[in-house]
């Protein structure tokens, strides 16, 4: 019986293939079994450092702010009031004047001309009034005698109430014509600083109008006007009275454009008798010392007064505010470490804080640094800025710093 060879064992083409492809199942196995047997490990981020600060209640002043506008207690304007020609300025803009310092000299040749011609006037009337009382002393002991009809003399005397009439228009037109010639030298009514001026050399002024030249302003004291609203200034007297005081007697600070504070306080001069139906708000004016004249018409500012002593109330950052969409939120930190966003309710601002009405209470941590990092409910490393410092400070030699900044 002939004996047949296995194709798994014996040689040949066929045998040769179904081993490589044995072999080749075995290698794929292999890798495969050593594929499955690796296992992936994926180390998780340590948490973000954020910076947190404990919050604390303290008693915090209720203070009243009103925004307005300085102006000077007197604005003096300097107009001419003869038509004449500019010859000299006489001031340097800007700078401070006295009253009666001269400003400017207006061309004096018609004024002089209007007041010879009236003294010509005067003189003339002097001398017909001279003539009429001749006559009356003339005309008078002839009457007596009847020498001469009595109509003679009676006329004689009304000459002479005429004639005196005749010199007091003339004096008249004497005293205008030097008070037109006194008003070619402009002069400072009032002391102050003065402003830039309005005309130049050569200009034609006080045709049909006064022109005006300049304007003095007082800035020594200098006041401020604000409108306060109605339901603030009922607010106001009743924290007042509460107190113990009257809002006209409570100290006024002035607050200034760039945020800083005027040194000399202030204090309410005048507040309106009515409040305005159109505006529902009532004329409010307050006076400071502005002995360094730093204080100008037309700034703008806010006053600041203090009414009382409010409950103690809680105090954050105003970095520490975030808003989105007309809402207060802040990030809390728990006692798990885990971040929190806490909508909040804001009151008034003192400086670089924030009054918070509710949301908060005495002994959270809040995140003042780092609010970028913040996801609700995920983990974060809180630190105080001592801690923060100190932790950079040791591992600022091994490469890396813990970072809580925005």
């Amino acid at each position: 019986m002939p004996v047949t060879a296995s194709p798994w064992i014996g040689g040949g083409g066929g045998c040769r293939h179904r081993a490589g492809c044995v072999t080749t199942l075995l290698l794929v196995g292999s890798v495969l079994s050593g594929a499955g047997c690796r296992k992936e490990t994926t180390v998780a981020p340590p948490p973000p450092v954020v910076q947190v600060v404990a919050v604390t209640a303290t008693n915090v002043p209720l203070t009243a702010e009103f925004i307005g506008q300085l102006d000077s207690p007197q604005n003096v304007e300097v107009r001419a009031r003869v038509e004449a020609f500019v010859e000299e300025v006489l001031f340097v803009e800007g700078t401070n004047v006295m009253a009666g310092d001269p400003l400017f000299l207006l061309d004096k040749k018609p004024s002089l001309e209007r007041l010879a011609a009236a003294e010509a006037s005067l003189a003339e009337a002097r001398a017909a009034l001279n003539k009429y009382e001749k006559d009356v002393a003339r005309l008078t002991p002839l009457a007596e005698k009847r020498a001469i009809p009595q109509q003679d003399l009676d006329n004689a005397l009304a000459s002479v109430d005429a004639g005196k009439a005749g010199v007091q228009s003339a004096l008249a037109r004497v005293e205008s014509a030097k008070l037109d010639l006194g008003y070619c030298d402009v002069r400072a009514l009032a002391t102050g600083r003065i402003g830039a001026r309005q005309v130049s050399v050569g200009d034609l002024v006080g045709r049909g109008e006064p022109t005006l030249l300049a304007t003095i302003s007082q800035l020594d004291p200098i006041w401020f006007y604000c409108n306060i609203s109605e339901v603030d200034y009922l607010r106001a007297e009743r924290k007042a009275k509460e107190s113990g005081r009257r809002l006209g007697d409570l100290p006024v600070t002035l607050i200034l454009a760039d945020g800083s504070t005027h040194p000399e306080t202030g204090r309410w001069v005048f507040l309106d008798r009515a409040v305005d139906p159109t505006t529902g708000t009532l004329r409010a004016r307050a006076e400071f010392a502005n002995p360094d004249k730093v204080l100008r018409p037309g700034m703008f500012g806010r006053v600041r007064i203090t009414l009382a002593t409010d409950r103690p109330s809680i105090l954050v950052p105003q970095r520490a505010v975030q808003e989105l969409q007309g809402q207060n939120f802040v990030w809390v930190v728990g006692a798990d470490n885990t971040a929190s966003q806490r909508p909040v309710e804001m009151g008034a601002r003192l400086g670089g804080q924030w009054v918070v009405g509710s949301g908060l209470e005495a002994g959270e941590r809040l995140v003042v640094e780092g609010l970028q990092k913040m996801r609700q409910g995920a983990p974060v490393q809180p630190m105080t800025a001592g801690q923060l410092a100190q932790a950079q400070a040791a591992t600022a030699t091994a490469g890396g710093q813990p970072q809580a900044k925005d």
